[in-house]
């Protein structure tokens, strides 16, 4: 199951966001993504590690935070 959390007051239906696949790799180290952040220029998706790493300086301007580092083991 994946969670969204909303910021900015923006409500994101999580069924308009696919689910991230193991052919989606974290923009920093190219590990599996776990992590979308949607931003008004575009997405950035990470693992769970620089998920976590930037969350505070992302989450102010997202406007939706996916995370299913739930599938993790």
């Amino acid at each position: 199951m994946e969670q969204t959390e909303s910021t900015n007051e923006v409500v994101v239906d999580t069924t308009e966001l696919p689910a991230l696949t193991a052919a989606d790799r974290c923009d920093i180290c190219g590990a599996q993504a776990f992590i979308r952040v949607v931003l008004a220029t575009g997405d950035l998706v990470f693992c769970g590690h620089h998920g976590t790493a930037n969350k505070d300086k992302l989450k102010p301007i997202a406007i939706s935070w996916q995370d299913e580092t739930n599938k993790l083991n």
